[in-house]
């Protein structure tokens, strides 16, 4: 053991010699000296060291293999965050880098993974690239999940967002994530790459973009501020389109008296359109914007990979027009165009169009009358003649909702749009002629010939991802006495249709399309001018009890479809639900009581 008055000796021995040394000027200049360097030392190290980092967070760097150069920044080099109207880049590191610097240092020491199998050649060629982009992808969305976005909110946040320079849609979206949790990169995949998103299952889609109530954040007051500023003035805007819409109402009438006045007459020309008697010139109406649709089936609308807006629509039970009314014409021109779900665009086709509908009811009838311009035709590239349907250039459809059809309320006509129906994407895949001769029932057509509208009611199982077969329904129709009692609920779309120089036709929607056996209507559809002109007439309380009646305090979801321009099939133009009722408030269809008028 030692001596503990020798170790106290031995340390008092070394402080007086440390002291005298610092006693002498020589050694304090020496040690100043010391102090100077190791400062001016660290401080090269650590700018060196900074230099460096930051040389491995430039575009240049990133760049600087052929894998990034050529597979990533091309992806990168068409996207806003590249090239925008103001000129502010976010680069490579902005998004993927942390700007606190322990998390980047974090993600510096994981990026050396990255040097691995550079080295190996893991992802040297595009074949090799795109076999992982999902895996690659997936890590970056989860990293960006955990953190709440935090390289996105380095530049953007909810907070001090402004809802006025943002389009309906966006607005409503990022209002409910601040009470719903969710985060950016919940909706923004792909915002500078090409997306795998899709190849993800719907399972791995829910779990990855599930709401964490841990990001829920205040509504701060200047983004209330701006939604309440927003919706004053497009307020002021439909005030304003209201009153060019009375002036237009106003021409309207004038045509429609000049019209009634020209078949009382006799006048050789005059139209063949029915009036039923109705002083049409005294009925309100009303502008419904009719966009192209392409192959957005009831499928694709509820699955998340495809629709952004499936989240909204299967959980909180959001209707269509909630988030696309007001954007009808946008969706139209980007889905004729081709850039989205449309495989065999129409050079010309018009995107949308806007129908005048007026709408009256004399306690006995419920009266319509449509009027809509006429287009130059666009020949359809894949028929001979580019005419699909040459008998016919325009026709008019209504439907009108079974009170026990799903979703009816929020998808309307959607609901009867399948991914397997005849000229649809899945059609191929389906093969009716498998059961030959099978009946939906006594009141539907064969679907031997192919699929045409059905409800998913009437399926024994509905296939929304197309692992298994064809996307939709396909042939496991229920059998005819489960169809009959769905029928006798009430569980079936009405289908009234109007082509040039037929009787109006009746019909139905449940396990097939099938134009007879429905309510007795009148009606017809003609040209004058550059104009095409429909009216419609159906008892309000059809005799028959299985038939939808229309009775005051009740609601009615309902939608229009045109085939303008020899069109057929899917290459229609379709309005979003609208809301029928004889009286009250909710109506978005307006219904003027009129006198019964004389026939």
């Amino acid at each position: 053991m030692s001596d503990p008055e020798t170790t106290t000796t031995t340390h008092t021995s070394a402080a007086g010699r440390i002291k005298g040394w610092l006693a002498s000027p020589g050694s304090r200049w020496a040690l100043a000296g010391l102090v100077v360097v190791g400062f001016f030392g660290g401080v090269l190290f650590w700018g060196a060291f900074h230099t460096a980092v930051e040389a491995t967070n430039t575009l240049e760097f990133c760049t600087g293999c052929h894998v990034m150069r050529d597979f990533v920044y091309k992806e990168y080099a068409t996207t806003i965050h590249y090239q925008n109207r103001t000129g502010v880049k976010a680069t490579c590191s902005d998004c993927h880098v942390p700007k606190e610097w322990f998390p980047k240092m974090m993600r510096k020491v994981q990026a050396t993974n990255e040097l691995w199998h550079w080295m190996l050649g893991t992802i040297d060629t595009k074949e090799k690239f795109e076999a992982k982009r999902l895996e690659l992808a997936t890590h970056v969305w989860d990293r960006m999940k955990q953190t709440d976005s935090l390289e996105c909110r380095n530049c953007h946040t909810l907070q001090s967002m402004n809802p006025e320079f943002q389009k309906p849609r966006a607005r409503k979206v990022h209002l409910d994530a601040f009470g719903s949790g969710q985060t950016c990169i919940d909706c923004h995949k792909g915002i500078a790459h090409n997306s795998p998103r899709e190849r993800l299952t719907t399972a791995q889609i829910e779990a990855l973009e599930k709401p964490n109530p841990a990001f829920i954040r205040p509504i701060p007051s200047t983004f209330v501020d701006g939604l309440a500023r927003v919706t004053a003035r497009e307020e002021a805007e439909a005030k304003a389109r209201d009153e060019a819409a009375r002036a237009a109402e106003q021409a309207l009438r004038t045509r429609i008296e000049a019209e009634l006045a020209r078949k009382a007459s006799g006048e050789s020309g005059a139209t063949a359109v029915d009036t039923f008697g109705v002083d049409w010139a005294a009925v309100p109406a009303k502008t419904v914007t009719l966009f192209y649709p392409g192959v957005s089936s009831f499928e694709w609308i509820q699955v998340a990979r495809d629709h952004t807006g499936a989240r909204g629509f299967l959980r909180t039970g959001e209707r269509c027009s909630e988030c696309h009314g007001k954007e009808a014409k946008d969706i139209g021109s980007k889905l004729v165009s081709g850039a989205k779900n449309e495989p065999t665009p129409i050079p010309g086709k018009r995107p949308w169009i806007d129908v005048s509908v007026q709408a009256a009811q004399d306690g006995t009838d419920l009266f319509l009358r449509f009027e809509w311009s006429d287009t130059p035709h666009a020949p359809a590239p894949f028929v001979e003649g580019g005419k699909m349907d040459p008998q016919h250039a325009s026709k008019l459809s209504m439907m009108i909702a079974g009170p026990t059809v799903g979703r009816a309320e929020q998808g309307g006509c959607w609901v009867t749009c399948h991914h397997d129906a005849r000229s649809m994407p899945d059609a191929a895949r389906v093969d009716p002629k498998g059961a030959p001769g099978l009946v939906a029932d006594a009141r539907d057509a064969s679907i031997a010939q192919g699929l045409t509208k059905y409800l998913a009611e009437s399926r024994e199982r509905i296939d929304l991802q197309g692992k298994d077969g064809p996307r939709g329904g396909g042939i496991a129709v229920k059998s005819a006495s489960d169809l009959a009692a769905l029928r006798a609920a009430g569980t079936r779309m009405e289908l009234l249709r109007l082509r040039p120089g037929r009787p109006a036709e009746s019909g139905s929607v449940l396990a097939q399309r099938l134009m007879e056996g429905g309510v007795p209507v009148g009606g017809s559809i003609a040209q004058i001018g550059d104009r095409w002109v429909a009216t419609l007439r159906r008892p309000l309380k059809p005799s028959d009890a299985g038939d939808i009646g229309i009775v005051p305090g009740a609601v009615y979801t309902v939608g229009f479809a045109v085939h303008d321009d020899f069109a057929d099939a899917r290459f229609h133009h379709v309005s979003l639900e609208l809301r029928l009722a004889l009286d009250g408030t909710v109506s978005e269809l307006p219904v003027t009581a009129i006198a019964p008028p004389q026939r």
